[in-house]
């Protein structure tokens, strides 16, 4: 059968018309699908760097967590004043993304107020918890939240916190809530605010709600003042709490005595909290794996002690004079005040390649909001 030049033109553009909707409609799917939202876990190890990371290897009974990460950079931890950072500048770089001097709570060098990740990602519908061993006023965790001159205004930084609007939080401090120079009792207002509140144990987290558990007049006590699994426990609850909704979240995540150890020279102190810091990762790694929109990053502020782990000596009975035990090490504090070595960053889920390399604390804030725009 033959058809004229201008009905094979009709035909032919009815049949690419046909080809081009239906190609159109299987690719629909594709095109509307879009990537779940980016949860943050960021873990300071505070005090921690290289030497306590390696105190895991040498005196721990197996292989640690820190060997499951492929990701592994260093950042450079100076202050704007000090060449040496404290945990409230080093805290501040991470959580406003801007290097400010020592002893400044979520403020710039000229003591203004500066954004931080925490109240950032609030305002993009993400739910925010902090975890730490210390009082929750306390320099590090206080940095994401707070805004004041000098971290020693723990009752400034209470009153903010009330107002934060964090959706989980665990730590110490209840003196700075209910014995307050003001006269005004802070969990009251809590409560007021729609929280759950525990001041004796942590208790199960109540759905709908914000919990808040501030168990100590002070910190928590460390581990080899028989703490127990606190922090792995209050971290495992965190993340079965955020699981029961459907936004994303961040938390922050202390292991606060790692320094503590450092600044006292206690060898059994330190090793103690690394080991416990390390059976937390644990957790939170199987949760990244278990959850493939998350992003991991552990890192510290400082560290603390000037540690290194070298030879091991013991008195040889017969002679009186030192020996070498070649299967044994000893952990060696330089001082007890913070050091200005590099830190460690380890990096784990989507968006982890962006955190090799060496560079400035406060880029790390920069990296995990990047992270974040590019899983949207």
């Amino acid at each position: 059968m033959r058809i004229s030049l201008q009905a094979f033109v009709v035909l032919w553009g009815a049949l690419v018309f046909v080809g081009c909707n239906s190609s159109k409609k299987e690719a629909e799917p594709l095109e509307t699908a879009k990537e779940e939202p980016l949860n943050i876990i960021f873990m300071i190890g505070d005090g921690m760097g290289v030497p306590q990371v390696s105190s895991a290897y040498y005196f721990g009974d197996s292989l640690p967590n820190f060997s499951r990460f492929k990701q592994i950079g260093f950042h450079q931890t100076s202050a704007t004043d000090y060449t040496i950072t404290d945990s409230a500048a080093g805290a501040t770089a991470f959580s406003t993304g801007e290097k400010t001097y020592n002893r400044a709570i979520g403020v710039s060098v000229d003591s203004l107020p500066q954004e931080t990740i925490l109240e950032r990602l609030q305002g993009e519908g993400y739910q925010t918890g902090l975890i730490s061993l210390t009082t929750i006023t306390h320099a590090t965790p206080a940095s994401f939240y707070a805004h004041v001159p000098d971290r020693d205004m723990h009752e400034e930084i209470a009153s903010q916190l009330v107002e934060s609007n964090v959706d989980f939080f665990a730590g110490g401090g209840k003196k700075f809530f209910n014995q307050r120079t003001d006269g005004k009792n802070l969990f009251e207002e809590l409560v007021d605010k729609n929280y759950h509140l525990d001041t004796l144990e942590l208790s199960e987290t109540i759905k709908g709600k914000k919990n808040a558990y501030v168990l100590a007049d002070d910190g928590i006590p460390s581990k080899i003042d028989g703490r127990g699994d606190y922090l792995s426990e209050a971290t495992t609850m965190a993340l079965n709490y955020f699981d029961q909704r459907e936004e994303p979240f961040f938390m922050m995540v202390e292991g606060s005595y790692i320094d503590w150890g450092g600044h006292a020279e206690n060898a059994e102190m330190m090793i103690s909290e690394v080991a416990d810091f390390d059976k937390t990762l644990g957790v939170v790694l199987d949760y990244v794996e278990a959850h493939p929109n998350t992003l991991l990053v552990v890192t510290a502020d400082h560290e603390t002690g000037g540690v290194s782990i070298g030879k091991h000596y013991e008195v040889d009975k017969s002679t009186g004079k030192k020996k070498e035990v070649p299967e044994k090490v000893t952990v060696y504090f330089n001082s007890n005040q913070h050091s200005g070595e590099l830190i460690p960053v380890f990096a784990k889920g989507k968006g982890a390649e962006n955190f090799q390399g060496i560079y400035e604390n406060n880029e790390i804030y920069h990296k995990m909001i990047n992270a974040i725009n590019q899983a949207k």
